[in-house]
């Protein structure tokens, strides 16, 4: 058994990450683990960088044909679809965001990991209001693997 199986919470461990090369250009990752049929993601990708083997299995990033362009965080009914982009001194994170209240841009909001877990700030760069809306956000480095929701602070 896997321990996101008995927690219900990822680790990096668990996930197919792209290299520090791939990720300055900015590319997706996907959260998906789940065996179940569900492929919009592929659907959309305007480069086929995202494939399955079947329709039951996980989705698999060709981070080298992935262009970030975020589409797959937009669609995916999951909420596992990220945008991450390392920049020099900041990463920036592409997230769905379906909590309220929704963040505006220059907004600063809390970070938060896998667990839900406050990890750091982050300053919202951008928002766009589609049926899930999608923000990014702007977080120091080391964060970028991390973060994977945000929370407007009081």
């Amino acid at each position: 058994m896997q321990e996101y199986e008995h927690t219900g919470v990822l680790t990096e461990d668990d996930l197919d990450l792209p290299s520090e090369k791939q990720l300055r250009k900015g590319v997706a990752v996907i959260e998906c683990i789940q065996k179940i049929p569900c492929n919009p993601c592929v659907d959309i990708c305007p480069t086929d960088a995202i494939s399955m083997e079947n329709i039951n299995a996980p989705p698999h990033v060709d981070f080298e044909a992935c262009i970030g362009c975020g589409k797959c965080v937009a669609i995916c009914p999951g909420l596992a679809c990220f945008v991450i982009k390392l920049e020099d001194d900041h990463a920036l994170v592409t997230l769905p965001h379906e909590m309220l209240p929704l963040p505006g841009k220059g907004d600063t909001v809390a970070a938060l990991n896998r667990r839900g877990e406050k990890i750091g700030e982050g300053i919202v760069r951008s928002v766009k209001k589609d049926d899930t809306p999608v923000i990014t956000v702007e977080v120091a480095p080391e964060l970028a693997m991390q973060t994977r929701a945000v929370e407007v602070e009081p």
